[in-house]
């Protein structure tokens, strides 16, 4: 092979696995689109990760997340996999008690990405925000709460990105002086009205507790309501307890978990689900 030129498979292969990680799960369909490739090859690219055991189908739907494998390749990388398992059964149940929908969000970037979210859950929303639909910081309640719970270093470098690529705004001006989070984290809750990035712009409001493992931030818990229901001051007195008891026992089974001894599946196991997955795989394939 001449010097340089990269190993497409290779190439793909890196692509496919990044794509799962920014969006935190994916369909085969999604994968193809994000990268760029005929349908038939990118189920032969997921075949191959599933078989080394870098990602796994989730159990409840035909979507493809990252395994704890994926450690392996960097020792700086941490998956939120567990995380959104253990996390759904609650945040499912406080969808229902309060029926409002609520969503996990992690940071990326100047943004906030969706990992998961009860809004198809609920018929008190404008619009579903599925995994991978994203806010931007300064604009959003969960972003609000990221940055005040982030650690000084982690939360410069990001106002730093803001500004420059946008400049600079009053928010930012009170996050960098500590303003807002000393209140934020006095209140233990963010909160934005009127939302105006969003796929309503206006006609909703939120409001966003952090979620910790083993006192690590990982991500944000958000409740969103329609504006025009009630004021802020009379969601946060109806909805703000739950919320902050639901984000603390996900934070205590999300640092259970990752305190828990980890076994890694024997290799004859792990090929025995890989052909599993791979068989599966197969047939959709025959079905497009």
């Amino acid at each position: 092979m001449e010097r340089g030129i990269p190993v497409r498979a290779v190439c793909r292969s890196i692509a496919a696995l990044q794509a799962i990680n920014r969006h935190g799960s994916l369909s085969l369909m999604e994968i193809a689109k994000m990268i760029e490739l005929p349908y038939p090859t990118a189920c032969r690219i997921i075949q191959t990760l599933i078989y080394e055991g870098l990602i796994e189908c989730e159990p409840t739907r035909k979507r493809y997340r990252a395994t704890a494998l994926v450690k392996s390749l960097s020792a700086g990388f941490h998956s939120e996999g567990n995380m959104l398992v253990l996390a759904r059964p609650h945040i499912v149940g406080l969808t229902k008690k309060v029926s409002w929908p609520v969503s996990i969000a992690t940071h990326v970037g100047q943004w906030m990405i969706v990992r998961d979210s009860t809004h198809s859950l609920s018929s008190l929303t404008f619009n579903n925000y599925d995994p991978g639909y994203t806010f931007p910081i300064l604009e959003s309640a969960c972003g609000h709460a990221y940055l005040a719970y982030a650690s000084e270093e982690e939360r410069q470098c990001v106002l730093n990105g803001i500004i420059e690529m946008e400049g600079r705004s009053l928010t930012l001006s009170m996050f960098e002086s500590g303003k807002l989070v000393e209140r934020i984290r006095e209140d233990g809750y963010a909160t934005h009205d009127r939302n105006r990035i969003s796929l309503s712009p206006g006609k909703t409001s939120s409001m966003s507790v952090p979620l910790f493992d083993n006192g690590r931030l990982v991500a944000i818990l958000t409740l969103t309501f329609f504006s025009s229901s009630m004021t802020m001051a009379e969601a946060l007195k109806r909805y703000m307890p739950d919320l902050k008891q639901v984000a603390q026992e996900i934070s205590d089974k999300v640092t259970a978990d990752s305190q828990a001894p980890r076994v890694i599946p024997a290799p004859a196991e792990r090929a025995r689900k890989a052909k599993a997955a791979i068989a599966e795989i197969e047939a959709q394939v025959m079905m497009h």
